[in-house]
């Protein structure tokens, strides 16, 4: 048996430092409850760190939309494409496949984006808030969401992805080549049209505002504890205590906020949720010689292209492979050439790659809200692709969860009992 830490519990702990656990703990701390945050690293530096940095209230479209698999077939034979899939690891990977497949229905995908929506909509007042006052307001930049086109595929105004967003209140517009030019000087003249979806913005620095916000925790009360928690203890009182490699941290309400580690967390208690490791690369140009105004969307290639405070990022592929699979970094340099296609005068030189694991579940919406069982422990992680721009809509639901406060709306759909 560990030791004892013998720091007295507060009102929650929060596992997680990343983008999702910080909003979290801001929260909380504005509901007037004292917070702890425990990591094993400092704040920002997993997968928060390594996303394309767009904050939009109408990234309401999930993956899982309908006829994705007649292109899935494509994909996986293509050793550039946007998805691969180690094959060894493929046997573990189809029950949630098939799942994900299932839910790629018309009527399904409706309740997924409403869900989304509910995460979306007020993050960037939220983020403009929690800013307000650190001096660096500037890490949010206005933008809009830019898909552009080539060849033969054009876009239209009733085109799934555009009519989910304006169902739900987005401003889109359709815009030909010669506007687009004069929107973004830099693109390939070989692009035709393109979806500007507005209304929304861009983090310059993703890592860096991840850590500005936690600081601002910090200067508002809360505590950080950077150790490692390698297990979750029950006590007959309902509460928890964190095993760990400062010994053992008595917990009063625990939130489990550590993406992908979460679901391993939970796993010895007889919890098993269908969260896979979709592991993100990106490329950062960090000499590029080129600019964008916006963040872009190459709509074939299925990448996203933003300018950030470290150069011009390119990020948008997918792997599925087991946790502990090392980085398959030519996924990472297989972002070259369709970042120089989009963008022919950037400059490839210097460059910085990386890669993160995004925690999805196989209806793309994460799960927040009370573990089935366990009274004083509440989910917020499994977040796909999207934990940058449902962190601070997060952070108000699991704050009300703390509270005991009833929702206004139907959480059964981020529900944990969902599974």
């Amino acid at each position: 048996m560990k030791r004892e830490s013998g720091k007295e519990a507060t009102d929650v702990t929060i596992l997680g430092a990343g983008i999702v656990g910080v909003c979290c703990a801001l929260s909380a701390l504005e509901r007037g409850l004292t917070v702890t945050i425990i990591d094993r690293k400092d704040p920002g530096e997993e997968t928060s760190y390594g996303n394309a940095g767009v904050i939009s209230p109408w990234s309401v479209v999930p993956q899982c939309t309908p006829g994705i698999w007649k292109s899935v077939p494509r994909w996986l034979l293509d050793p550039k494409g946007p998805v691969k899939v180690r094959w060894r690891d493929l046997p573990s990977i189809l029950p949630w496949a098939w799942s994900f497949l299932r839910n790629a229905t018309p009527e399904k995908v409706e309740k997924i984006s409403d869900a989304m929506s509910l995460l979306m909509l007020e993050n960037l007042e939220l983020y403009r808030r929690y800013l307000s006052g650190t001096g660096h307001e500037n890490l949010l930049a206005e933008s809009m969401h830019v898909s552009v086109y080539r060849g033969d595929t054009k876009p239209a105004l009733e085109d799934l992805p555009y009519r989910l967003r304006s169902a739900r209140g987005a401003k889109v517009e359709i815009i030909g080549g010669e506007e687009l030019r004069d929107l973004e000087p830099d693109l390939a003249p070989g692009y035709h049209s393109a979806a500007l979806v507005k209304d929304q913005a861009r983090a310059r620095d993703p890592g860096k505002l991840c850590k500005v916000l936690a600081a601002q925790a910090q200067t508002c009360g809360a505590a950080f504890r950077r150790c490692e928690v390698t297990a979750l203890r029950p006590r007959e009182d309902g509460t928890h205590n964190l095993e760990t490699t400062e010994g053992l941290i008595p917990t009063r309400k625990l939130v489990l906020a550590v993406g992908i580690w979460s679901a391993e967390l939970l796993r010895p208690l007889g919890i098993h949720l269908p969260l896979i490791a979709e592991r993100g690369y990106h490329l950062e140009f960090t000499e590029p010689q080129v600019a964008l105004n916006n963040s872009i969307q190459d709509a074939g290639a299925k990448i996203i292209v933003c300018s950030m405070n470290g150069g011009v990022r390119v990020a948008g592929t997918a792997e599925f492979a087991s946790l502990n699979a090392p980085p398959n970094y030519a996924r990472a340099q297989a972002l070259e050439p369709l970042a120089k296609r989009l963008l022919p005068k950037l400059n490839t030189g210097a460059k910085r790659q990386w890669m993160g694991i995004r925690p999805s579940f196989p209806d793309n919406l994460p799960a927040i809200g009370p573990v089935p069982g366990f009274h004083n422990l509440i989910a917020a992680f499994g977040h796909s692709h999207y934990g940058l721009g449902m962190a601070p809509g997060t952070g108000r639901i699991v704050a009300d969860c703390l509270k005991g406060k009833t929702a206004n709306s139907d959480l059964s759909m981020i529900s944990p009992a969902r599974f």
